[in-house]
């Protein structure tokens, strides 16, 4: 096992991809699970300090160390099983979602979750409860994680299954693999009915498996990860709209949501059937301009959406979306349409250039990100995106909106130009947050907590439910030795 003691040697790992920063004493490098229970063993026995790395494409400062060690998943990258008849893959945490994906297409296989990074370890993802685009349709990690091999913070080794384990009411007990019985109780909060990816997941008679789904890091370490696949689709239909105004964007993108959401539960699919329905703001449109010349001038918002399609439903499906189209009188002359291949990769592209571009930004500026992962009910969503962006203009702060609209998440990324800019940012982050709270939405649907976002989660839980989630961690790492900073303030778990 490689240790690196040398700050010039790990500088890559007290920094993330939201240019939130640490510091550590050493990063340890493991080839096996025996390897992380001597680590994580010895940590604990002297109350050392670990954060569990993943690739460092995180937004929210979780795999950043503010001390202690860091245990780097790296050398667990190895893809172990695909299992073509019964549709799982058994992975270790450092395998690449981009590498994964690619492996499973060949077998005409297919793993819907697709965050923006697929840079991301697998891991990473199920840390954090990732989702992507593909969401909308099939929803985010957690539906796709069947199996888990967890070290706990005392070295202790836990096997879960989905289906196996199972809290009576909301008493958890685990056995782990020693034989050692760990009892928990399970908080009693309540989750906002929109996509979230906010503290630890909780509900009555839960999974067990679903408790490590989320926890960033601060539960015990992921070794081993089953996941669900399913058969490859046999075609898409990607395109990209231009509209003129964002009330004409929002009518189509509204309709497209509600029909989609409608033969989703009827299982229709010869219609409209999204599987991602995105959306980008003009000052995105501007932003992403110099690298697509294609773009049409003069437009104020664009739409992006994707569907699966067989020979049989082809035109059909197509026909769908033209008669929605002429409905609220979009101009196909500018649409990029994908069917190929390699057009539906230049789509792909597009879509991703924003994320990349804004950390670019960030990064070269030497500001931390500050990007809303927020959403609220379908219902609210409309008034609350002109509410954000009456607010953005009125600061006078560049930014850029965009994000999964399907299900009413938006992200608005400002863009300062020096600190003043950025601490009035700041401030605007949680007025945005605040309201998207007072709509029963969530402060974060897909990028976790981490350090960065903590005191978000405090508003959108309250006090009382935050010490809930801190005595649950008291029980699984009695030492409070993973993952702290993580999720809530370290004073909580006093």
């Amino acid at each position: 096992m490689i240790v690196k003691t040398n700050p010039d040697e790990f500088e890559n790992f007290v920094v993330d991809a939201s240019n939130f920063k640490g510091n550590c004493e050493a990063v340890y490098f493991p080839e096996n699970v025996d390897d992380i229970v001597s680590v994580i063993k010895d940590a604990n026995t002297n109350k050392t300090k670990v954060t569990v790395a993943g690739n460092g494409t995180g937004l929210t400062g979780a795999r950043v160390p503010q001390n202690g060690i860091v245990i780097a998943t790296d050398k667990l990258n190895k893809i172990l099983e695909i299992n073509q008849k019964e549709f799982y893959a058994l992975v270790e945490p450092a395998v690449l979602l981009s590498d994964f994906q690619k492996e499973i297409k060949q077998q005409n296989l297919f793993y819907p979750p697709d965050p923006t990074e697929t840079n991301c370890y697998i891991g990473g993802t199920v840390a954090t409860n990732a989702s992507g685009a593909k969401t909308f349709k099939y929803g985010p990690t957690r539906d796709y994680v069947i199996g888990l091999q967890i070290v706990l913070p005392d070295g202790e080794v836990i096997d879960l299954e989905r289906g196996k384990q199972k809290a009576n009411g909301y008493a958890l007990s685990l056995t782990t693999q020693s034989g050692k019985i760990i009892s928990i109780q399970i908080p009693d909060y309540k989750f906002p009915a929109v996509k979230n990816a906010s503290g630890y997941f909780v509900k009555k008679d839960m999974d067990a498996i679903d408790l490590f789904i989320g926890s960033e890091g601060t539960l015990g370490i992921i070794t081993k990860i089953k996941l669900k696949i399913l058969p490859q689709p046999e075609d898409t239909i990607s395109c990209v709209l231009f509209f003129e105004d964002e009330t004409t964007a929002l009518n189509f993108l509204e309709e497209a949501r509600d029909t989609s959401n409608q033969n989703k539960k009827n299982n229709i699919n010869d219609n409209i059937n999204a599987l991602a329905l995105e959306f980008f703001d003009e000052r995105a449109l501007i932003f992403l301009a110099k690298d697509f010349s294609a773009i049409p001038e003069n437009v104020q918002a664009a739409i992006w959406f994707e569907q699966e399609s067989t020979a049989d439903s082809f035109y059909a499906v197509l026909e769908s979306w033209h008669e929605l189209m002429q409905k609220h009188k979009v101009n196909e002359e500018t649409a990029w349409f994908a069917f190929s291949d390699a057009d539906k990769e230049k789509i792909k592209d597009f879509r991703h250039a924003i994320s990349w571009k804004v950390n670019e930004y960030v990064a070269r500026n030497n500001f931390r990100k500050l990007g809303t992962d927020v959403a609220v009910p379908d219902k609210s969503f409309r008034e609350f995106y002109f509410t954000l962006q009456n607010w953005a203009k009125q600061s006078n702060i560049d930014c850029v909106a965009y994000g999964h609209f399907g299900n009413s998440h938006i992200h608005l990324n400002f863009l300062p130009k020096n600190d003043v800019e950025f601490n009035e940012g700041k401030k605007l982050y949680k007025q945005i947050c605040e309201e998207a709270v007072r709509l029963g939405g969530t402060i974060s649907a897909e990028h976790g907590i981490g350090k960065a976002k903590r005191d978000y989660l405090l508003m959108m839980y309250g006090e009382a439910n935050i010490r809930k989630m801190a005595a649950l961690k008291n029980v699984l790492d009695p030492n409070l030795i993973l993952g702290i900073g993580n999720i809530f303030d370290e004073k909580y778990l006093s």
